[in-house]
């Protein structure tokens, strides 16, 4: 199809050996060549001036806080100065807990276990109040009828147990 002389060419280069040489030489330079810095932030060290031409000027606060972050913070001071206190008094408790003896802890608890008594007993003297006086008293047997009706149709059976009395 294409006769390799002439593809062949048609893509020889059309720089001598000087002019590629020369080529070559500038493109590498320029690959190699020093990226120029520049400054990012300057720093001036001559001295502030203590007075100035301009006079001062008042730069009122004017923040506006939202109403939800006050109520958070004042929510979050609540809740933390209350488990605080929670913290305390159950370290309290527990230190006295720690320190006492049994004879100690069964003078604690008597005054709780009197009064659950008293209302146990309260309690099972109105159970008692208001249970029934009278009683039922069956004289004779007693007999029970009992009647089974079976019925079976193909595979499924039913079976209806009749109580008479």
């Amino acid at each position: 199809m294409y006769d390799h002389d002439q593809s062949m060419a048609a893509w020889e280069p059309r720089l001598s050996d000087a002019e590629a040489n020369a080529e070559a030489k500038r493109i590498i330079n320029e690959a190699y060549r020093p990226v120029r810095q520049i400054p990012t932030a300057y720093r001036d060290f001559n001295p502030t001036p203590l007075i100035g031409d301009a006079e001062p000027i008042r730069q009122d606060d004017r923040r506006t806080v939202p109403a939800w972050a006050a109520g958070t913070a004042v929510a979050s001071i609540g809740i933390g100065a209350g488990v605080t206190g929670i913290g305390c008094g159950a370290w309290l408790v527990l230190k006295g807990l720690s320190a006492m003896t049994i004879t100690g802890v069964a003078a604690i608890c008597a005054p709780f276990i009197g009064v659950a008594f008293a209302a146990l007993a309260i309690g099972a003297a109105v159970s008692k109040a208001k249970a029934s006086s009278s009683k039922h008293i069956y004289q004779g047997s007693v007999t029970k009828h009992t009647h089974v009706t079976t019925h079976t149709r193909g595979v499924l059976s039913r079976t209806h147990n009749h109580l008479h009395s």
